[in-house]
């Protein structure tokens, strides 16, 4: 299965939209790089469906790239249904799927501005095993589990 890579986005503050820089490092073991969400921990990258976000478009939602907090968006592949340990390879850079959807506690900074939030949903989240570069544009293939 492949797919494409749309958009790479970092915030420099959790729970705020992240902004598209076309390109990122993305460090083995932490995450993209000056992002806010980097870190030891379970949820180093976040990734969302490029048609998932299309048809919130549709439904009447204006969102620019990285709204709803992810950092990469893929179109092609409707990542919701990868499983959890599923590989991600993406120009060389090695993720795994660390969890599907997120609990959203207090409806954050972008559930408040555009009403709804599709990213407990439809995003997942990944794990850093090997650092790299990616960028819009990048082919996205996905592994054995």
């Amino acid at each position: 299965m492949e797919g494409k890579v749309i958009a790479v986005c970092i915030s420099e503050k959790k729970g705020t939209e992240k902004v598209n820089i076309h390109s990122c490092e993305v460090i083995e073991g932490f995450g993209l790089k000056n992002d806010a969400h980097g870190g030891s921990w379970h949820r180093q990258v976040s990734l969302l469906s490029h048609e998932k976000i299309e048809d919130f478009k549709t439904r009447g939602g204006f969102v620019e790239k990285g709204a709803f907090g992810e950092n990469i968006i893929v179109s092609g592949i409707d990542l919701r249904n990868l499983p959890v340990g599923t590989k991600i390879e993406i120009n060389g850079v090695l993720l795994e799927v660390t969890q599907i959807g997120k609990e959203c506690h207090s409806h954050c900074e972008i559930f408040h501005r555009v009403g709804e939030c599709i990213m407990p949903k439809e995003g997942i989240f990944a794990i850093v095993l090997k650092g790299g570069t990616i960028s819009e544009g990048d082919k996205v293939i996905i592994l054995e589990k």
